[in-house]
């Protein structure tokens, strides 16, 4: 890549932001910190489980219609994380080809097909 291409308008280092593969690069990256953040509410109420009250009133939540959208919502993430993961792996190992884009389209796609069926199965 030549800097003669570049425009002063448009700086280098944030040219790159807009390519799918910096996206799908950022997908992933956002859905490992969603899901850190989920993992101290989830081990909280697993905490829960030690009295059977408490438990029992946690679990009375579940019935509200916005833990199974939340829960369609965590699905995604875990989806995208593990296909963008695979995505990774195929981008250290496997010879870099002109298809990348696709496979993280395809990585995408299929997060949102284990994702909508699951959120197909909870409604």
């Amino acid at each position: 890549m030549t800097l003669a291409n570049t425009s002063p308008a448009t700086p280098l280092i944030s040219r790159h932001r807009g390519h799918p593969l910096w996206l799908a690069f950022m997908l992933h990256r956002l859905s490992g910190l969603g899901l850190a953040l989920f993992l101290p509410a989830h081990f909280w109420l697993l905490s829960q489980a030690l009295e059977a009250e408490r438990m029992d009133v946690m679990l009375g939540w579940t019935a509200n219609p916005f833990f199974t959208f939340a829960e369609f919502g965590l699905v995604f993430l875990l989806a995208v994380h593990f296909f963008g993961g695979l995505r990774l792996l195929a981008l250290e190992f496997l010879p870099w080809s002109a298809g990348q884009k696709t496979l993280a389209a395809v990585s995408l796609a299929g997060a949102f097909l284990v994702a909508g069926a699951f959120l197909l199965n909870a409604l």
